[in-house]
């Protein structure tokens, strides 16, 4: 989606600016007054008109005090200069059309609320808008991985609105805007409608200053609907994979946490697939270590490396998330981004089993049989990757 304003000076306001046959002779611009007087020269549209002819009103100075400006996706130049008039900005809505119209950088105004100053000149104004500073907003980035726990983290510091009230908005997903379709499995297994885990889709995210927490994550919730159906992810998932969306949407969570390269989120889900579904794999079950950090996150515990983790807490029957569950996942163990979603949606086939990663660049090494996957471990063991 374009954040740009659309601005059509040839749709608005078109006597302005098409072009006009040379007026004969002997016509006075006191003519042409009477003659807009007759018709109603005083009302809004002509007064308009009558401004465009003998010059807009406009203010000389830079302004004083503050104003808010909301500028809607699609507003035209009119229409920013209605609003900028009615909150005292612009001295007449007129001058600033014309001072858009001749500043070429003013079709880059942006989408938002703007803190101008009361009483400025039209091409100040412009220049200001143009100004991302003035944006009224809080600006925060939120990187593919993290859990719904980290997300909210980077809400409150960003907007001042405490951990607590996102928890709270969080619990109810499909209010927010998650489409019910997100909350089935076909392999039997219940979603937990309260989990908003996997739904908050990473990206840069402009937040307006009085936004509730309810606010932004309905925003976040947009975005995340946005991406889906750009990339048609439910109905590519449930073509290629027959399985639900949620449940591939399980799959590029845990693609993100395990792959560090792009180019091996694709690969890793697939394992994924193939130990959940096959019924080949011994178990039928994930084995892995990210699940079960997860869960030592969301019990207020710290993440621990493969050499560190216990038997203990790898078999925790207490876990949902533990080795030994049989299928997907219960829910996402993060938020996954664009190329860990593609990856899960589309994955190109294997009869892999196994994945390791090998190298501190992060490249990982795949396998068929546990033999293979022996291998790649000793591999990863020489590189000094902490996993023996």
């Amino acid at each position: 989606m374009s954040d740009e304003v659309g601005f059509a000076f040839e749709g608005v306001d078109r006597g302005r600016w098409r072009h006009r046959k040379p007026e004969g002779p002997g016509r006075s611009l006191v003519a042409v007054a009477l003659a807009l007087m007759l018709f109603g020269v005083v009302g809004g549209g002509a007064w308009f008109g009558y401004q465009q002819l003998f010059g807009a009103a406009d203010y000389a100075g830079p302004g004083t005090g503050e104003a808010v400006v909301e500028v809607g996706e699609g507003d035209s130049a009119t229409e920013i200069a209605g609003a900028l008039e009615k909150a005292g900005v612009v001295k007449s809505a007129a001058a600033f059309v014309d001072a858009a119209k001749d500043n070429t950088d003013s079709k880059n105004i942006q989408v938002g609320s703007y803190v101008l100053r009361k009483e400025m000149k039209a091409s100040d104004a412009v220049l200001m808008l143009l100004d991302l500073k003035n944006k009224k907003v809080n600006k925060v980035t939120l990187p593919e991985g993290l859990t719904y726990l980290q997300v909210y983290e980077r809400l409150a510091k960003a907007t001042g609105i405490a951990v607590d009230e996102f928890k709270a908005a969080g619990k109810e997903p499909q209010k927010l805007g998650v489409p019910a379709l997100w909350f089935k499995r076909t392999d039997g297994k219940k979603v937990d409608k309260t989990n908003i885990e996997g739904f908050l889709y990473p990206a840069t995210y402009e937040l307006p200053k009085d936004a509730t927490a309810t606010d932004v994550l309905k925003l976040i919730i947009k975005n995340f609907n946005a991406e889906m159906a750009e990339i048609k992810f439910p109905e590519t998932v449930a073509a290629k994979l027959k399985i639900s969306p949620y449940e591939a949407l399980v799959a590029a969570s845990i693609a993100q946490v395990e792959a560090l390269l792009d180019e091996d989120m694709g690969p890793v889900a697939r394992v994924l697939y193939n130990r959940a579904y096959t019924g080949n794999f011994p178990c039928e079950c994930l084995q892995l270590d990210s699940t079960v950090n997860y869960w030592l996150r969301l019990s207020g515990k710290e993440a621990k490396s493969s050499d560190k983790l216990l038997e203990s807490e790898l078999h925790d029957p207490k876990n949902p998330y533990n080795y030994d569950v049989k299928g997907m996942t219960v829910g996402p163990i993060s938020n996954p981004g664009d190329v860990a979603l593609r990856g899960a949606m589309n994955p190109a086939k294997s009869k892999n089993y196994f994945f390791v990663t090998v190298n501190e660049k992060g490249a990982m090494a795949y396998g068929e049989t546990y033999d293979d996957h022996r291998r790649n471990i000793q591999k990863a063991c020489k590189n000094g990757i902490p996993i023996c």
